[in-house]
């Protein structure tokens, strides 16, 4: 008979300890002393979970974090534009949020010959800056290296703002990364403030923690994938091509 497409135990990757750990085991439980080989066992088991688990992550060379709180009840509303950018991002890179780690949700992919981790923090809000030092820990990467999507309540609906380095403003997801990282990192703002600028919000937690309203929900849109195409042009093409390009 042909040895070609047969399986043995020396063709098989690691067959042969298998089927020798299970000959111990069979012996041993004739003699009714299986005890220790499954103590064994769960112990080998326990060693490769944890290795797996410290499997170094993939090499990037940029991180983008969009700002936001995890949850349903607030996937779509203006405090979750930062999430809602990084969602197209990672979308128009045929990329998936498939990695937990850092304390978010990670997805990692290619933008041009730019390899990019999207991270989406898990922390709510005013922790955001916890994720971020994660974040920057798990890859290696300076904050220089960080791109940081977040709503800003200062800016009309429909306009983007992008800035090379600076404070954290009023956004407390800001102010938590500046207290852990320092304000050295470009960031993208995403307008939410009413288009009507006589327009009155009212109490501000709740205006941000509201959804976009069905008139406003085309132009927040549109927005979203306008900022998604910012930050892909400043991670190709630097960020003060960006700037040049949507600061309008």
């Amino acid at each position: 008979m042909s040895k070609r497409g047969s399986f043995t135990a020396e063709t098989i990757p690691g067959a042969a300890e298998r089927y020798r750990l299970e000959g111990i085991r069979d012996r041993r439980a004739a003699s009714g002393d299986a005890a220790p080989l499954r103590v064994l066992e769960k112990s080998v088991a326990r060693l490769a979970k944890l290795f797996g688990r410290a499997q170094a992550p993939a090499r990037v060379d940029r991180i983008v974090v969009g700002l936001g709180n995890p949850g349903d009840g607030y996937a779509n509303t203006r405090h979750n534009a930062g999430f809602q950018v990084a969602s197209r991002l990672a979308k128009r890179a045929r990329a998936e949020f498939a990695i937990k780690a850092a304390e978010s949700r990670i997805a990692e992919a290619r933008v041009g010959d730019v390899r990019v981790a999207i991270a989406r923090p898990q922390t709510f809000m005013n922790d955001s800056g916890r994720a971020v030092r994660k974040l920057l820990d798990r890859y290696r990467l300076d904050p220089s290296a960080l791109l940081v999507v977040f709503d800003e309540i200062d800016l009309p609906l429909g306009k983007i703002r992008i800035r090379d380095r600076g404070g954290p403003g009023t956004h407390n997801g800001m102010r938590s990364i500046v207290a852990e990282v320092g304000e050295g990192f470009p960031r993208v703002r995403v307008g939410v403030a009413p288009a009507d600028p006589s327009a009155e919000i009212g109490e501000l937690a709740e205006y941000v923690l509201e959804p976009f309203d069905a008139d406003e929900r085309p132009v927040a849109d549109a927005q979203m994938a306008r900022a998604a195409e910012a930050v892909e042009v400043a991670l190709r093409d630097g960020i003060d091509r960006a700037m040049e390009k949507f600061n309008g």
